[in-house]
């Protein structure tokens, strides 16, 4: 209530509140079965109580897959995969022009495809996960560590306490060609270029496209990727594949939420939220 009183714009004038969250969401129960235990209520509820303001949550990887297929690179596009790099590897599913999100809503949990045997114990509680080798908590301590080992290297003051930070400052080192910071890179981006590989053979997508945190490394994860999709793809399958970054970059999760209040802001039910308060 502080921020939007701070912001100067009168209540009735917000359309209402999109919120995204990683882990498992269900758009329709307001619940996330991950984080933020509401007891016996769920968090729109929750929030719409303090508020006064009409309130939707989704997965975060979704809304950024929103926000491309509405604002960005998916736009006219019947069938892409939106790959969100952060502190896991998100995937957004758009399916003939729609925003797929499966039988339970669970759909695109892409971090957790069991692609490796490195015995390295995912936050799911599983071995083995994309996510073990790739995520952007990954490669910050894999710097650390080589850091510690004496690699050389322009980057300073990494460190795990402050995540946030650490990975700013490994994808400024990339971007500006430190050899190591893009070979940290690299590495990443090859074996999430695996996974794509997989969804590309069971889904037929004609785009695929980069975002979230990790995109800010921008090109440097385009070629590793397209070398893991030519090792392999079948060329026949993956011969028509562009994968681009997101052209609405750290703002996608943003948008997607704004997206999401606006696509159910005609819905009778949403309306009457609003209209009761």
């Amino acid at each position: 209530m502080d921020f939007i009183r701070g912001s100067g714009i009168e209540k009735d004038r917000i359309a209402g509140i999109g919120i995204g969250m990683p882990g498992f969401v269900d758009v329709t129960k307001g619940v996330n079965y991950s984080f933020l235990d509401a007891g016996q209520g769920n968090i729109t509820e929750y929030l719409e109580l303090l508020t006064g303001l009409p309130v939707l949550i989704d997965n975060d990887s979704s809304l950024i897959a929103l926000a491309e297929l509405r604002l960005g690179g998916v736009r006219n596009r019947q069938n892409a995969m939106v790959v969100n790099i952060g502190w896991g590897i998100g995937l957004g599913m758009v399916l003939n022009g729609s925003l797929f999100r499966g039988e339970s809503g669970f759909a695109g949990e892409f971090s957790h495809i069991p692609l490796f045997t490195n015995n390295k114990i995912c936050n799911c509680g599983k071995m083995g996960c994309l996510e073990t080798e790739t995520s952007l908590s990954v490669i910050a301590e894999k710097a650390i560590a080589g850091i510690r080992e004496g690699r050389t290297t322009q980057m300073k003051g990494l460190s795990l306490d402050n995540l946030e930070e650490t990975f700013k400052k490994i994808m400024d080192a990339a971007v500006k060609g430190d050899k190591y910071a893009v070979e940290l890179v690299s590495q990443a981006a090859y074996h999430i270029g695996r996974g794509v590989a997989i969804l590309i053979h069971i889904l037929n997508p004609g785009l695929i496209v980069l975002s979230g945190r990790g995109a800010l490394a921008g090109r440097l994860w385009m070629a590793p990727i397209q070398q893991a999709l030519n090792e392999h793809c079948i060329p026949k399958i993956a011969e028509n594949i562009e994968i681009m970054i997101s052209p609405l970059g750290y703002d996608a999760e943003r948008l997607g939420a704004a997206a999401l209040v606006m696509e159910h802001f005609d819905e009778k039910k949403f309306l009457r939220k609003g209209q009761n308060r």
